[in-house]
């Protein structure tokens, strides 16, 4: 369990997809390119074999903004797109309506 003061230190906000490239060294991974409002971030995405890059550009999604960078399989990746998974169908989440990038998710 996470106390309320945690939760709200995550900088959960709303980001669009600008860019997409497979990732180099992993078949299941993408390399985002994605705008937060302020500045564009490089994210790494297990999501390869549930969207074409073509499904993603344009897209708003929710992603966590703050998190600790990390290296996966050599890329830096700064942050994490939220999605949700049911059995071996994977959903990112996004809002149902367009909204500014950079919204904040509350």
């Amino acid at each position: 369990m996470i106390t309320f003061d945690q939760f709200k230190q995550m900088d959960i906000r709303i980001a669009r997809i600008t860019a997409v490239e497979n990732h180099p060294n992993a078949d299941k991974l993408y390399l985002l390119s994605v705008d937060t409002g302020e500045g564009i971030k490089k994210l790494v995405a297990g999501i390869r074999e549930h969207y074409t890059a073509e499904e993603l550009i344009g897209r708003q999604v929710v992603i966590v903004n703050n998190l600790q960078p990390a290296t996966i399989r050599g890329q830096s990746s700064e942050g994490m797109a939220l999605a949700t998974k049911d059995g071996e169908k994977l959903a990112l989440l996004a809002p149902d309506k367009e909204v500014k990038v950079g919204s904040p998710v509350t």
